[in-house]
């Protein structure tokens, strides 16, 4: 900003009667919050806000703390659709591999949702007790006080503020828990901006500062993103910040619902939904322990125990396909989760009527450690099942680690190439699930060189014949991070 100052100065002196060296306050600068808090007194005996836990006073603590928060939900998320509970946690891979994979499956215990093979469950995250009391506590915040939070807007220079949500009031605690990620994301940038100015001690004052300097990124991105610093974390670093719970609100990240591909037939499972979720963990440069706050949250829930999972359906990028319709389906990993439940309806269909081949490319790293769903893909492909190849099929698996090269799923798919071909030639739809890194582009380049070789075409005429295939709706990717 100085030297655009010193520039325009030069340009026009009239636009700086001080000259261009002016200063404006740190504080003047930050401006004004953009929330406001509005505290109520109110008695609990015998009102609407008693902490009774039936379902519906926890979809309306839901509705009413995602309404008020200033954080942007998708798709109308403010209201679950429903809530799950679950009824099995099984793990999938060897205890002490190194993964932690769960089959979860969970029962409706709200009206169920209708929903497809290939759909997407969003769920909305449970929050540590213990970490969500010590931000309360950090922060000087009484957690039983009832609040509406709203939005301020700037009108002919006066802060305006519209208390839509006035009626409404939710506990402080509930707003945090249900709205604030305290302890898994990480904070921007602008929340050490911020909390500069209520430092009181003058050594943390200037490290904040720093941190929000242009000369300090690189030392905060070390110090936030690398290490996967939560707002809880940052906060207890620099004691001496004591920020007022307007400012908070609007800093630290909100509470966001997290996805999964729906692992299960609603007509092999009625009134269940199943899951297959990879229990996300990590060490960070300074050997920090980092888990992922769904997943960790999911594989940590005991059956025996009634806890309501707040989620979503939504449609995702792998529409359900008629019976006539022949299949290829890659899916390494939790890329399978999908495919379970491609695979339990085609079963079912067949048992009624004629239906179309599968051919599955599932890989893993080794056939003893994560060999997700063993029995249920291999029985599938044996005794004329939906997989096997008597039915025009076939169920292929690469194990990454289990030989000195490693091998892949589009490994497999070379092997098999003619077969595939012979599938595609009969109109075949693809179905692509899994990581979002390499994956995908390597099972493109694998189909380009199947088509090519098998079909006798130039590589740019088989690149042409995969994207007819994208726009014909015959090509589905669904990935993931």
């Amino acid at each position: 900003m100085t030297s655009l100052w010193n520039m325009l100065n030069k340009v026009n002196p009239n636009l700086f009667p001080n000259g261009p060296g002016f200063l404006i306050s740190y504080e003047k600068s930050i401006g004004q919050p953009k929330i406001q808090i509005t505290y109520h007194t109110i008695d609990k005996e015998g009102s609407e806000f008693s902490t009774n836990s039936d379902l519906k006073h926890i979809e309306m603590q839901i509705e009413r703390a995602r309404t008020m928060s200033p954080g942007k939900f998708s798709n109308n998320k403010n209201r679950p659709d429903c809530f799950l509970k679950m009824i099995k946690n099984q793990l999938l891979t060897k205890e002490g591999c190194g993964k932690d994979v769960r089959h979860l499956e969970f029962e409706f215990v709200s009206p169920a949702v209708e929903y497809e093979v290939g759909d997407v469950l969003e769920v909305l995250p449970g929050q540590n007790p213990t970490a969500v009391d010590a931000f309360i506590r950090r922060c000087n915040l009484d957690p039983e006080v009832f609040v509406t939070v709203s939005p301020v807007e700037v009108e002919n220079n006066l802060l305006r503020s519209h208390l839509n949500a006035a009626k409404f009031p939710i506990k402080l605690k509930s707003f945090v828990e249900l709205t604030m990620d305290i302890a898994s994301a990480s904070p921007r940038r602008y929340l050490f901006e911020v909390m500069s100015i209520f430092a009181t001690a003058q050594h943390e004052k200037e490290r904040l500062q720093y941190f929000a300097s242009p000369e300090g990124r690189d030392d905060l991105y070390q110090y936030n993103q690398k290490e996967r610093r939560t707002v809880l974390e940052v906060l207890e670093d620099f004691p001496s910040v004591q920020m007022p719970f307007e400012w908070l609100v609007q800093l630290v990240p909100s509470l966001k619902t997290r996805a999964f591909s729906i692992s299960s037939s609603p007509s092999a499972h009625p009134n269940q939904v199943h899951l297959t979720v990879n229990v996300v963990s990590l060490t960070t440069p300074f050997k920090r322990k980092r888990s992922g706050l769904c997943s960790s949250w999911l594989s940590q829930l005991d059956p025996q125990q009634c806890t309501y999972i707040p989620v979503w359906f939504h449609k995702g990028s792998l529409p359900p396909p008629p019976p006539s319709l022949p299949l290829i389906l890659i899916g390494p990993g939790t890329g399978c989760a999908p495919f379970r439940g491609f695979v339990e309806e085609r079963a079912i269909q067949s048992a009624a009527d004629t239906t179309a081949p599968v051919m599955f490319f599932f890989g893993c790293q080794n056939k003893e450690n994560d060999f997700l769903y063993k029995d249920f893909w291999l029985s599938h492909s044996q005794n004329n099942g939906v997989l096997s190849e008597a039915k025009g099929g076939g169920f292929y698996v690469a194990f990454s680690r289990d030989q000195q090269q490693k091998v892949y799923v589009q490994h497999k798919m070379r092997e098999h190439s003619q077969r595939l071909w012979s599938l595609l030639s009969e109109g075949a739809a693809v179905y692509v699930a899994g990581s979002s890194t390499k994956m995908p582009s390597d099972v493109l380049s694998a189909f380009e060189e199947i088509i090519s070789k098998e079909s006798g075409v130039p590589k740019e005429s088989a690149v042409r014949w995969l994207r007819a295939l994208e726009r014909v709706g015959k090509y589905h990717v669904e990935a993931w991070t």
